[in-house]
């Protein structure tokens, strides 16, 4: 690690809760941000703690690092201290149990992130680089004061990732999938692009659910009433115990996003002889949205697709909104006309030998990656990309 330290007209704070900042200091500090999102917002990220879903009990201490100009929120970066790797999105279970196997404790570690969110957003949120400097030696210097393992930062944007580079830490690529509106005037625009076999199957698809007869209502957050906040949760319980799993987030999560941030908030529920069945949650902004999270109270084929995934697209056609971000993993979404993308994030650990150890893992994990997104260009669902040759970089 080689920062040096914070500018001495910097005052370092470290917060156990965000209701230590004011609000207004918060959210003035990620409107300065050319990378911002509404999962960074004081209003998100403080449902998370007020609620209960991410606190110390849950495995989620806060220790924000922010950085002062007197009274000015020049930086801060969302920190957690983590006793277990659940919600993550990016997986380290392998590195723990390496730990573990040699008697080192992996945990507690730090990790920023936006709980139980694979979104990509700045991380490192700074009025200047002299500010963004000082996070970075805070964090160093809070890793190597405390009895951390490592720390890990989370869907990064590249060139956070890559100047973390630069400070030693070691970088790993994974993949997602997104659609992106090409300026489509309807959903017909969009599926004119693809080639015949992917348009045939979508419209397939979409049939099964109308000959279903199911419908979709589109709420938005403002018109978002109690009790269809109470059927989504009752859809998102059911998707996480159809896996066997068990719910991160509760109603009150919910309700309190509602409330806070209805302009981004948008809700999809089917609807089957006038009952709710299904429901699919967009949290969005003028530029991207943010598939979350989906469920259904009845079985029928192509529901889900036609849920969490068409329904959302048109909803970006019909706003102009450039990018959908379908959420973590899922191959299968590329046959529905998403395309795989760079996802980064960052580590650091403490111990020399398994620094080294991960970094000879992330070598041939980083080949496996561009050769995996390299197979993946090459079987692009639009017409207009087939014959483009991609190489791995």
């Amino acid at each position: 690690m080689k920062s040096e330290s914070p500018a001495p007209h910097y005052r370092m704070r470290i917060v156990t809760s965000l209701s230590e900042i004011a609000q207004s200091s918060w959210d003035s500090l990620i409107a300065d941000q050319t990378l911002a999102n509404p999962f960074l917002s004081y209003a998100f990220l403080s449902a998370m703690e007020e609620s209960g879903s991410a606190t110390e009990k849950t495995g989620w201490q806060s220790c924000f690092i922010t950085i002062w100009d007197g009274e000015q929120l020049e930086a801060a970066m969302p920190l957690y201290e983590k006793s277990h790797s659940y919600g993550e999105y990016v997986f380290d279970w392998a590195w723990a149990r390496a730990f573990e196997r040699h008697g080192h404790d992996y945990y507690p570690k730090l990790l920023s992130a936006i709980p139980f969110s694979p979104i990509t957003g700045s991380r490192l949120l700074a009025r200047n680089k002299a500010a963004q400097g000082a996070l970075i030696a805070a964090l160093q210097e809070l890793q190597e004061a405390g009895e951390y393992s490592s720390s890990h930062l989370l869907f990064l944007p590249e060139d956070q990732a890559r100047m973390l580079s630069e400070e030693g830490y070691l970088l790993r690529k994974g993949v997602q999938f997104h659609w992106e509106n090409k300026g489509y005037q309807c959903f017909d625009d969009f599926l004119d692009t693809l080639d015949k076999k992917k348009r045939k199957n979508i419209r397939a698809e979409r049939r099964k659910v109308q000959d279903a007869g199911i419908q979709f209502q589109h709420v938005r957050g403002k018109d978002i009433l109690d009790d269809d906040w109470r059927l989504f949760k009752n859809c998102y319980d059911q998707t996480y115990e159809e896996h066997h799993s068990t719910p991160y987030l509760n109603l009150d999560f919910f309700l309190r996003i509602g409330r806070a941030m209805p302009e981004n908030i948008h809700l999809i529920i089917a609807l089957r002889e006038g009952n709710k069945i299904a429901a699919s949650l967009l949290i969005h902004d003028q530029q991207r949205v943010y598939g979350r999270y989906w469920g259904c109270l009845e079985t029928h084929p192509c529901l889900h697709f036609e849920t969490a995934y068409y329904q959302s697209i048109a909803f970006c056609i019909q706003e102009k909104i450039a990018i959908f971000e379908g959420g973590a993993q899922g191959e299968h979404k590329m046959a529905r006309g998403f395309l795989p993308t760079t996802t980064w994030s960052a580590h650091y650990l403490s111990h020399p030998e398994f620094f080294d150890a991960v970094s000879n893992f992330l070598v041939r994990e980083t080949q496996d990656i561009e050769l995996y997104l390299n197979e993946l260009h090459q079987h692009t669902p639009y017409k207009a990309l087939k014959h483009i040759e991609v190489s791995a970089t």
